[in-house]
């Protein structure tokens, strides 16, 4: 592809994403706020909890959760055999893991998302694959079908997808389209009878060896003449065409997902099995991935609990010239920063949960923050323990080895991170960026767009010139607000600097999308680790020891964000 091929692949896939994504009415969440130097405390304040009802609903599901996962799942043997035992699958759908949100009237368990996610964090901190198994079952297809569903498609489905008779995934991947979801290549012609006729193959697909339905994307003829668009559609392994390319693929790690590649030659898909109507693939499949990385936010939570009380169990009873590796400070160092970071992917991975429940209409941005910064950090976790296991971790069966491996794959999982990182940046600066081309042609045309020039400058003048101040109840935490709200302002001058140097440049300028990126991830992660600290001071007991992880990590955040800007 020459130079400027590429140049117009990406405007047209940015174009695409910006289509779908600001459409209709829009609403300023905490990712965009960040970008446009505001403070959404509504969206993060207070440190949301789930109501008495919900909670015991959650206790009671985790109740029986817990013995079932300690009788039957061993992520050892999972691993070994690269596949999850029938078993297993039929005891998390009989429990109603498998449809946990789903509504009640579809036999689900009618959770909300926080609820879901602290599910999720229990499944992952036993094994990768068997959460990454229901996060495509439960978190992409189910939640798309009840998203972007019709009535009949979801009595049609859901109710065998809640007890795991059927299985369902997610088939977006091809061989020129991955984390470039609109660059499908999959071609559903219009048919004689009002369905389709799908022709292409799916790669990487999880879950697509053993799922009885599969939510596909492929390209459709548009209404302009000349043009496709992404299309959804709902189809089975018994449809002629349908091919199962292969056994089951091998993986590095997460083995026991029944990975597969999918054929479809001229298969015949009938008109009801369009989902979310035509040329609404592209929002199927974001909608399908907002909820997965949310889910996979808590899955590598739970990983990351896992390894942070294996590293102090080990460090407490390692005994190393004279004493335990827990005295040397070097260790100490690596727990703290363990412990750190966990309590920052808890955080976040709550907030972002709970923008669903709390009625937001658009959190694209914040979930691929969550997705970046919850695998990165699990990463990071691993080695940390590692070095404190030091040749006790390598060996291969070991948890920690087999967490080693599956956490490498989190980091291409569900959008690669460097894809993810470009879009946040170049997603999030489209509001300042808009404000700041009103003002400009305002200047230049006063008595065209008075009133925009006016409105604009007014709205830019707030945030140049005052730091929001997010508000925590805790006195002592009175400082640490007050630094983040400094730290959102100079972040919006240097978007608006980063804009004006640059202007239609950016697009290119991945160096500056990472550093913006990074730093807007950095403040909002930064948001929920104090609005947990807050809520935590003020349910704490007095006297109690205070958690010194949130302090901690606010500090190497700060750090990280000044390195970017």
């Amino acid at each position: 592809m020459s130079e400027n091929e590429s140049d117009n692949a990406s405007e047209q896939q940015l174009e695409a994403t910006e289509e779908l994504l600001f459409s209709g009415p829009q609403q300023v969440g905490v990712g965009k706020g960040i970008f446009l130097g505001r403070f959404l405390a509504e969206w993060v304040m207070p440190y949301p909890r789930l109501d008495e009802v919900q909670e015991r609903a959650l206790d009671l599901l985790l109740a029986e959760l817990r013995p079932f996962l300690d009788a039957h799942l061993d992520p050892a043997a999972i691993d070994r055999a690269a596949e999850i035992p029938r078993a297993v699958i039929e005891g998390l759908g009989k429990l109603g893991v498998l449809g946990m949100s789903v509504p009640f009237e579809f036999g689900g368990r009618a959770l909300p998302q926080i609820a879901c996610a602290r599910v999720m964090e229990e499944l992952g901190s036993r094994c990768g694959a068997t959460a990454a198994f229901v996060n495509a079952h439960h978190a992409h297809a189910i939640r798309a079908l009840l998203q972007c569903g019709t009535q009949a498609q979801k009595e049609q489905w859901l109710p065998s997808l809640v007890k795991g008779d059927a299985l369902a995934a997610l088939a977006l991947t091809e061989r020129e389209a991955g984390s470039d979801i609109a660059g499908v290549q999959t071609r559903a012609e219009p048919a004689a009878d009002g369905g389709h006729t799908l022709t292409g193959a799916k790669r990487y697909i999880t879950s697509g060896g053993i799922a009885h339905v599969l939510i596909v994307t492929a390209r459709t003829p548009a209404e302009e003449a000349g043009d496709t668009e992404v299309s959804a559609f709902l189809v089975t392994p018994g449809m002629p065409g349908f091919t199962i390319a292969g056994p089951r693929m091998e993986t590095l790690g997460l083995r026991g997902t029944a990975l597969a590649s999918l054929e479809f030659k001229d298969m015949p898909v009938p008109a009801a099995a369009l989902l979310g109507g035509a040329g609404k693939g592209l929002k199927v499949a974001l909608t399908a991935l907002d909820s997965g990385r949310i889910a996979l936010g808590a899955s590598c939570t739970g990983a990351a609990r896992t390894c942070q009380r294996l590293a102090v169990a080990h460090a407490d009873t390692r005994r190393q010239f004279g004493r335990t590796l827990g005295e040397f400070e070097l260790v100490k160092a690596r727990l703290s920063r363990i412990a750190a970071a966990t309590y920052a992917m808890e955080a976040m991975t709550t907030v972002t949960a709970a923008l669903i429940d709390r009625g937001a209409r658009e959190y694209t941005i914040e979930t691929a923050m969550l997705k970046v910064f919850t695998t990165e950090a699990l990463w990071d976790i691993v080695n940390d323990a590692f070095h404190i296991h030091g040749g006790a971790a390598a060996h291969t069966g070991t948890p920690l080895e087999r967490i080693l491996r599956d956490a490498r794959l989190h980091l291409t999982g569900d959008g690669a991170n460097d894809v993810l990182l470009s879009f946040i940046a170049l997603i999030g600066t489209r509001w300042p960026g808009a404000q700041l081309r009103e003002i400009w042609e305002a200047i230049h045309h006063p008595w065209q767009h008075l009133r925009t020039a006016w409105q604009g400058g007014v709205d830019r003048a707030g945030s140049v010139l005052f730091a929001p101040h997010p508000p925590v109840q805790a006195p002592e935490l009175q400082p640490h607000a007050a630094r983040l709200g400094r730290t959102i302002w100079r972040f919006n001058l240097a978007v608006d600097r980063t804009l004006i140097q640059c202007s239609e440049d950016l697009l290119e300028r991945q160096y500056m999308q990472e550093r913006l990126a990074r730093a807007a991830m950095d403040i909002y992660a930064s948001a929920c680790v104090l609005s947990r600290w807050d809520a935590d001071l003020a349910a704490a007991t007095p006297g109690g020891i205070p958690d010194p992880s949130p302090a901690m990590f606010l500090r190497t955040s700060y750090r990280r964000i000044r390195r970017a800007l």
